[in-house]
Parts: structure tokens; C-alpha cells; sequence
């Protein structure tokens, strides 16, 4: 009899799990599961406290699916990734593996981490045997013709169109097996230190609620998500989002799902989001410097930002008198979680119109996302501030003003979250005041948007004359 260790990280579900579907091939073996909690990490990566929240809820889950398949859960706690290798070292001393199985991490620093208790555990015999996951198409998969990976967006959609309908179907979870004498280690929740302003429990956690998410999605709106999904104040979205972030929803189950699908514009809008969330991850992979707070483009790396640290408060707060980008932000501030047109426009605005380091975004929104994804949020981040990998040409910068009325019309999203504008009819909240505030509550835009935008173009401009 073999005894393997299933080490969980951002994959918190049995259903599609590659590497507990291989640890469980042989009924008689023992199989033992292994989540590792790491502060460090989490500070490291500017993990928003909610989503620590969110996943500790998942992992109580998946602790009680995993013990009724006969498979108790560990649980340990490390101050750093150096702490690691010590960790599993004194994990082979104490329960003898054999194996440990686990779902590869693209991110660089979690490569590294894997590579050195790799290392450690191989001076003790003991294989490391690595799965993909995090995506449907696994990086290093597809290439340009040239042989190189793609920068580009559409001719990477096209390929991974052709792609995935070949892929294998989702795997089923395990079958529950005779049941180990180790005990389950108790789940710490609320976690000190890691107690989110905003809660978490507005989302139900685990692969359960997951898997209902998505069939409801596919079956109920897949249809109008074309049409619906650019609208903030319809829920046209999937909100499958942070299930898809700590690994709960497999993204092949997705896949498969939105494939089971009548064809259509939404399902055909849909599959290029799961593409858009596969093209990410592959960048991060063949160019980890995005991994690293590098812009993709380096020539864009000589802008000169602003360093208005009022301005940055104003944006972060929901107080730049920009209605649409104001509601925006304060739904975040209060539900930890904004909707994906909004990330685009509250992007490009802090950085091209108040002309400030797009890292600086990127930080916050890791900071109160619940979805949080490396991956994903630089790519967009570098996407609406022009200097990442297929990136919005630098001359398209939205105007806040068109955007609100064209993606809010009613104002019924604006004023969910800025209830002083209540009263303010739909018209006079997509243009700037004139000579009246909009209510004395109400601040008076921080920035003239033309002006913002002439800037944004001649230092674009300026920057490719030097290069």
C-alpha cells in the first residue's frame, strides 16, 4: 500500500482535480490532503483579507467532501515560502508519503517555491509529480506558427477555439475510499489578522455552490450575456468569478458546461472570457516579468507618472466626482467585488486621466478583491493603461462621462451606490456639473476630462518619439 499527499493550493474542489483523481487510482492506497497556510504569501501578493476569508469558508467544505471520500485533511501554517521545504521535510518524517500530487502554479514566485521543495523532497526519494489546472489550455500549448507564443489576442481566441472542443471532458470526483485513521485538522475561521471589513458571506463558498452557479448561469442567461453582460446595474454577469479565482469551479467545467450550450452571440461571448482568462496566464507564464510589477511593453516603463497621492485617495475612496467611476469604486469598497466593464473604466480613468502608475491599481484591487487573480487583474490592468500584452492602443481613452451614459442610461447603477445623487435626474449625471454642484454632499470632479486626455496623448506620443 502507497500513501499519498494531495497538496491543495488554489484548486479547492474534488470534482476535476487531476491530481486527487491520480492520487485516488488505487483503491487500497492512502490518500491524505495538505493545505498550507502562508501569511507571507498572502501579504506578499497584496491578498485581499476577503478573499482569505472566502477561501478558509471553501476549504471548511472541502474538508468535510474530503472526509467523506475517506481522505482526512491537513492543515499547516508557515511564516514564508523559505518555510516550505522545512515543512514537507518534516511531513515525510512524520506520515511517510510516497508521492505528493499536486496542480502546478504559474506565478513566479510560486515556481520557485515549488521548485525548491521539489529539490528538498527529492534528496529523500519522495516524487513530485506535477498536474495542469489553472487553465483549459495549459501553457506551452499554443504557439504562433512561427513557433513562438502569442502576443495577441484574436489569433490566440482563434487557435484556442480549435483547441478545446478536442480536450478530454471534466474528470468526476473520486470514490469515497476505505476511511484513514488520521483526523481532519479543525479549519480556522474567522482567521486573526485576516477578518475582512467587508464580508464574505454574501457568497456562498465551496464546489456545491459552485457547480450550481454555473448551471444556472448556463441555463437561465448564457443567452443574453452578449447583450446584458456591459451593464452594471443588470446582473448579466456569471458571478462565477471567485469561485474560478481560489479553484472551487474548475474553468474545463466552464468550458464544457457553456459547450453544452444552444450556440449563440452570449455563449460565443462567454467562451472568449474563459479564452481572454487562459491568454493571461499564458503571458504570465512566457513573460514573467508582469509577474513582477514590469509593464509587458518596456518602452512604456519611461512614463513619467503622476505621484498626486490626493488624487489616488480620491479614486480609491469613490470621491472624484466622476458619478460612474465614484459608484464603481464604492461597490468594491462595500462588496468587495465590481463589475467588469467598471474594473475596465476605473482603470483607464486613474491612469490616463489622473495620470497615475497603473501598479498602483493593480495594487489596490488585489488589496479588496475577492477574486483577486494575479494573472487576470495585471493583465487587464496593463490592457486599459496601454503598456501591457495586446493592449488597448494608447490613444483610446475612454471618456467617464460617454461611458456612463452609454452603459448606465437610468443612472440606476450610480445611484445603488451614491445615494446622495438620489435625487439628480439620469441627464444631469453623464455630463459635467457646469457651474452648480450636483449636491453639496457631492464632490466637484477632481480633473477636467479633456485636458486629462490631451495630457495622456502627449506623453504616449512623446514617449514613442524618444524610442
Amino acid at each position: 500500500m502507497a500513501r499519498r499527499l494531495v497538496w491543495f493550493r488554489q484548486d479547492l474542489r474534488t470534482h476535476d482535480h487531476a491530481a486527487l483523481s491520480a492520487a485516488c487510482r488505487h483503491p487500497d492506497d492512502e490518500v491524505i490532503a495538505l493545505y498550507v497556510m502562508n501569511e507571507g504569501a498572502w501579504l506578499a501578493h497584496d491578498t485581499a483579507p476577503i478573499k482569505v476569508d472566502f477561501d478558509l469558508r471553501t476549504l471548511i467544505q472541502l474538508r468535510q467532501r474530503l472526509i467523506q471520500l475517506g481522505i482526512p485533511l491537513l492543515l499547516r501554517q508557515v511564516a514564508a515560502d523559505a518555510d516550505i521545504p522545512a515543512l514537507f521535510i518534516q511531513l515525510a518524517s512524520d506520515i511517510g508519503m510516497q508521492e505528493v500530487l499536486l496542480h502546478v502554479e504559474h506565478g513566479p514566485n510560486e515556481l520557485q517555491r515549488d521548485r525548491a521543495v521539489n529539490q528538498a523532497l527529492t534528496a529523500l526519494n519522495i516524487n513530485m509529480r506535477f498536474y495542469e489546472d489553472a487553465c483549459i489550455v495549459p501553457p506551452g500549448n499554443l504557439h504562433r506558427p512561427q513557433g513562438d507564443p502569442y502576443q495577441v489576442f484574436t489569433p490566440f481566441k482563434r487557435r484556442w477555439l480549435q483547441v478545446v472542443p478536442t480536450l478530454p471532458t471534466p474528470l468526476a470526483a473520486p470514490q469515497p475510499r476505505r476511511q484513514s485513521l488520521r483526523l481532519s485538522d479543525p479549519i480556522p475561521h474567522p482567521l486573526p489578522g485576516w477578518i475582512p471589513e467587508v464580508s464574505s458571506w454574501p457568497w456562498p463558498a465551496g464546489e456545491d455552490e459552485a457547480l450550481q452557479r454555473l448551471e444556472l448561469f448556463c441555463n437561465e442567461r448564457i443567452h443574453d450575456y452578449a447583450t446584458l453582460r456591459d451593464i452594471p446595474s443588470q446582473p448579466g454577469t456569471s458571478q462565477l468569478s471567485p469561485y474560478l479565482a481560489n479553484g472551487s469551479l474548475s474553468p474545463r467545467m466552464a468550458l464544457h458546461q457553456a459547450l453544452a450550450t444552444p450556440p449563440g452571440s452570449g455563449r460565443d461571448t462567454w467562451l472568449g472570457e474563459l479564452a481572454w482568462r487562459d491568454f493571461f496566464k499564458h503571458i504570465l507564464v512566457d513573460y514573467p516579468r508582469v509577474g513582477r510589477h514590469r509593464a509587458f511593453d518596456l518602452s512604456t516603463e519611461g512614463l513619467i507618472w503622476s505621484k498626486r497621492n490626493d488624487h489616488f485617495e480620491a479614486w480609491c475612496q469613490g470621491r472624484t466626482g466622476f458619478p460612474l467611476i465614484d459608484a464603481a469604486m464604492r461597490q468594491l469598497l462595500q462588496t468587495g467585488w465590481m463589475h467588469n466593464r467598471l474594473r475596465m473604466v476605473t482603470a483607464m480613468f486613474l491612469v490616463k486621466d489622473l495620470w497615475l502608475d497603473w501598479r498602483w491599481g493593480e495594487r489596490w484591487f488585489m488589496q479588496h478583491l475577492i477574486d483577486g487573480d494575479l494573472a487576470a487583474n495585471n493583465g487587464g490592468w496593463q490592457w486599459s493603461a496601454s503598456t501591457g500584452v495586446d493592449a488597448v492602443p494608447y490613444f483610446r481613452i475612454f471618456n467617464p462621462w460617454t461611458q456612463s451614459q452609454r452603459f448606465d442610461p437610468d443612472g440606476l447603477f450610480i445611484r445603488t451606490w451614491l445615494p446622495e445623487l438620489a435625487p439628480i435626474p439620469p441627464k444631469r449625471l453623464h455630463c459635467p456639473p457646469g457651474s452648480h454642484p450636483l449636491t453639496d454632499s457631492y464632490p466637484w470632479p477632481i480633473i477636467r476630462h479633456d485636458q486629462a486626455r490631451l495630457h495622456a496623448l502627449a506623453a504616449f506620443k512623446n514617449l514613442r518619439t524618444l524610442s
